[in-house]
């Protein structure tokens, strides 16, 4: 008699360690099992690790001579590093949503494999009673000794052996077959399901690689500059973002205005809000000034410009999408002149970087390493279009 299939899943398991076995897929699977290895990583990627190509230091990212730039031409190419650095950033917050959401199937398939191999067993511990009764009778049906043979699946196609069985013989015999077909047809999402998280943690070493190259170059380009230069760089920054800025904890608001204007500017966004949602997303909005821009982060703590919009309407009871690309389909469009506080603004052809709109042509966003949460024109980058999350 056949061995009984394990029904239990043990812990700390390989995701393929209970659901893939030898033959044609042994090479696959560890391939597989070396690439699921990256998951977890990039909390603690740093720029050490990932900067695949140092920069000179006579030159930048795009091989000019560095030492020879002014300050502006130093800020307008840190400005494009940053801008691209966004851009690869909202692929790795897709590719590590879609990692997430395969490694929760993959979880529920294992679970689901082992409640339904425990049920395979029980079928077959009966069918082997019945075998085993009808050896001291005189014989092994014909039925079960084919059921009970190296290849059970030649049953499936034979199901017509059914007719030559008893009644309990033949219920018995047709569950154990179900039973069996449905473990299998599990077994083979969960593999389909590790090959995608595979593929989708591949993506995500990629696009963390160039993320941090990005910033990498940027502040090797900003380290040129003297302490007064990058100073002036971030006031000039600072003066374009208007009044009311934030907080960071010695007292500067980023923005020439005074933190006792806040309670005010909050209760007059919320007022000119569509409806209460948007306003509760605001109110969140402006509670995150001055926290720091984290790229892939959703806060509490630091944000990315979508991770900020993402929060906010979660506290306004709206599940956005993780990425810029996806939030910009959350809702209705709506017309530049038509802008409400709470909605989502949106910049640059790529659908890089999103802001919450807060009125008076102003939005709250999470605008790059270096430079907090903060209240900005929106006129400051190239506007494409604007939602309103519903």
């Amino acid at each position: 008699m056949t061995a009984t299939v394990a029904s239990h899943r043990k812990p700390r398991q390989h995701p393929l360690a209970s659901l893939t076995g030898g033959g044609s897929r042994s090479a696959r699977t560890a391939r597989t099992a070396a690439t699921l290895a990256l998951a977890g990583a990039a909390p603690t990627f740093g720029l050490a690790q990932a900067a695949a190509a140092p920069l000179t230091p006579d030159f930048d990212a795009a091989g000019h001579a560095a030492h020879r730039l002014t300050p502006a031409q130093v800020k307008n190419r840190v400005d494009a590093l940053y801008q691209e650095a966004e851009v690869a950033t909202q692929s790795y917050n897709g590719a590590k949503d879609s990692a997430d959401t395969a490694r929760e199937e993959l979880s529920r398939l294992q679970d689901e494999a082992a409640r339904r191999t425990g049920k395979l067993n029980a079928a077959r511990a009966e069918l082997g009673a019945m075998a085993a009764g009808q050896y001291r009778s005189g014989g092994i049906d014909p039925t079960v000794r084919l059921l009970l043979s190296a290849d059970p699946q030649r049953y499936l196609d034979g199901a017509a052996v059914l007719e030559r069985t008893g009644s309990h013989q033949a219920t018995a015999v047709a569950g154990y077959a179900r039973r069996l077909g449905s473990v299998r047809q599990v077994r083979q999402r969960a593999e389909d399901t590790v090959e995608r998280l595979a593929d989708t943690e591949a993506q995500l070493k990629k696009h963390r690689i160039t993320v941090v190259h990005k910033l990498d170059a940027a502040e090797q380009l900003l380290s040129r500059l003297t302490a007064e230069q990058r100073q002036r760089m971030t006031a000039r920054d600072g003066a374009r973002s208007g009044p009311g800025q934030g907080r960071t904890g010695q007292g500067d608001d980023h923005g020439g205005g005074t933190l006792s204007r806040l309670p005010g500017a909050v209760a007059a966004a919320a007022a000119q809000a569509p409806n209460p949602r948007a306003a509760r997303a605001v109110s969140f909005a402006y509670s995150a000034l001055g926290k720091p821009y984290v790229w892939g982060a959703t806060g509490p703590a630091g944000y990315d410009c979508s991770g900020l919009t993402q929060a906010a309407w979660k506290a306004g009871g709206v599940a956005l999408p993780r990425t810029t690309y996806t939030q910009i389909s959350s809702g209705p469009r709506v017309a530049r002149s038509q802008l409400a506080p709470g909605d989502l603004v949106f910049f640059y052809s790529g659908i890089s970087h999103v802001g919450i709109y807060v009125g008076d042509g102003r939005m709250i966003h999470a605008p790059h390493p270096g430079a907090p949460v903060r209240i900005a024109p929106i006129d400051q980058m190239p506007f494409a279009a604007a939602t309103r999350p519903a």
